[in-house]
């Protein structure tokens, strides 16, 4: 996996933990995964279609998403597991929206779609060309999850090797 493309992924999720939680971030773990992902609590997933393809969840222990919930709402407790699903959903709205930000000034084209649960304990495995990135962000209200998982189209890859020469 190219760095070019996970690299605006950390940074917004950083920044993006670092305000919402209104405290430090550090990258604890950084792992390529083989096997078909496992869903560690509650968790949203965004596909990306176009040049870049792909998908990223963003992955919290149920307590880990009930303190981010509280701190992103404001509020002691969440009023209901909805709001905390809604909570991690929107997490994962703005970590993707600064990330394609970058993509975009960077002249990807894609698109899109919007975060969802993702409720299944396994996920797809990698394949020769998609590896995942898994990494764990320790915040003071837990840790969080990133699991991306991306490639070129292979129209977008085909493009690019011929205007490098190759």
């Amino acid at each position: 996996m190219k760095m070019e493309l996970i690299q605006p992924f950390i940074n917004a999720a950083d920044a993006v933990l670092a305000q919402g939680l209104q405290c430090c971030t550090s990258i604890a773990n950084l792992s390529m995964e083989e096997e078909g992902y496992r869903r560690k609590g509650v968790a949203a997933l965004v596909w990306l279609t176009g040049d870049i393809e792909g998908r990223i969840i963003f992955d919290l222990a149920p307590e880990t998403a009930v303190r981010v919930a509280s701190r992103m709402a404001g509020a002691e407790l969440p009023e209901s597991d909805e709001l905390v699903r809604e909570t991690i959903c929107e997490l994962a709205n703005q970590v993707i929206g600064n990330a394609v930000t970058t993509l975009n000034d960077e002249g990807f084209h894609f698109r899109v779609h919007p975060p969802a649960l993702h409720t299944s304990d396994e996920g797809s495995r990698s394949s020769e060309d998609t590896e995942a990135l898994v990494m764990c962000f320790e915040t003071a209200s837990g840790n969080v999850f990133m699991n991306v998982a991306l490639r070129y189209n292979r129209r977008r890859q085909a493009d690019r090797a011929v205007a490098a020469g190759e």
